[in-house]
């Protein structure tokens, strides 16, 4: 469960070891997506086509693929569930980015910024309408409940982050509420309707396996925001500081922070548009008040209850390389 670097190309390496049984059905993933996405409006096409040059990792239709192979009875359909979670994703990152009023998204303009405000959001709402379509065309209930209620779990979780008026009262308990609602939910249906595609028998143990990495997976993410620097995360590094989120690092260390350095986090959180030397202390007073280390155990609880809930699950390729997932989620973080 490890990466021997945490280059971009060690971690992309990695990814495509993990893929590697699933292969053949990954590859057809972005095709499925064209066809599901497919309608005779011009501006619907040429916004697709963007969103499709913007193609991610595929990490979560990965996840779908692999858990429906572990019990070697993986169905056609399997490729139309990952398609469906991996829609999912992109409504959700499109909707985000809207209200974020974000410019960039893997290195590229988001929806936002290339049309408008206006089309980002009708867009996500077309891609959210296009995978309850398919999904009734599925005709099977437990998928359909499966995807619907991660819809329902990251829309919720997005309406209470909003709500948040006071970001520093924020309290572990508040983060794992919402991360478990905003990344880890659309991992359990993933892993779920994977199971229904293939496994149903694991359905249970493969949605806690899930549910766990997802949790792992955002933690790690989190970390990265206070330990790396742009070059291996695409974006700046304190970019969460930035926008004022409180995430588990911070959390952890104003426990243990003297009134003089809480001090310091109200006036960088006071400031609308804070300086780099402000983010950049912040940083520091994070790493010095054992932030960095809280999160880092966190994240690795995460991944041993995602390994445990794999115990029972038949062994073989796939899940070998559902085992490979939780390092590659985790290790991104050394």
């Amino acid at each position: 469960m490890t990466v021997s670097a945490r280059t971009p190309s060690a971690l992309a390496a990695a990814l495509r070891d993990i893929q590697a049984p699933v292969r053949r059905e990954l590859e057809a993933v972005p095709g499925e997506i064209r066809r599901i996405v497919t309608a005779d409006v011009p501006l619907v096409q040429e916004v697709g086509n963007h969103l499709l040059s913007m193609k991610g990792k595929l990490l979560r239709p990965t996840l779908t693929l692999l858990s429906s192979a572990v019990d070697d009875g993986m169905q056609s359909r399997a490729i139309t569930c990952a398609a469906v979670v991996e829609l999912l994703h992109l409504a959700t990152l499109i909707h985000d980015d809207a209200v974020d009023h974000s410019v960039l998204r893997r290195g590229m303009p988001t929806v936002n910024a290339l049309f408008s405000h206006q089309i980002s959001v009708i867009m996500g709402d077309f891609l959210y309408s296009r995978v309850m379509r398919e999904l009734v065309k599925l005709e099977d209930i437990e998928i359909m409940r499966a995807v619907s209620n991660a819809s329902d779990a990251m829309t919720l979780g997005e309406m209470r982050q909003l709500a948040a008026f006071d970001a520093l009262a924020f309290t572990e308990d508040d983060y794992e509420h919402l991360i478990r609602a905003k990344t880890a939910a659309l991992f359990v249906a993933a892993c779920s309707v994977g199971a229904l595609c293939g496994a149903p028998s694991h359905q249970q143990a493969l949605a806690r396996y899930g549910e766990r990495l997802g949790m792992a997976f955002q933690v790690a993410d989190d970390l990265l925001d206070y330990t790396e620097t742009a070059e291996m995360t695409g974006k700046p590094s304190g970019l969460d500081l930035r926008e004022h989120k409180v995430t588990l690092p911070l959390i952890a260390s104003l426990r243990n922070m003297s009134p003089a350095s809480r001090a310091r986090v109200e006036e960088l959180f006071a400031t609308t548009d804070p300086d780099e030397e402000s983010v950049t202390d912040v940083i520091q007073l994070v790493h010095e008040s054992g932030g960095i280390e809280y999160a880092r155990r966190r994240a690795d609880q995460f991944a041993r209850e995602a390994e445990e809930a794999l115990a029972a699950v038949p062994g073989g390729p796939a899940k070998a390389m559902l085992l490979e997932a939780i390092g590659y989620a985790v290790d991104r973080r050394w």
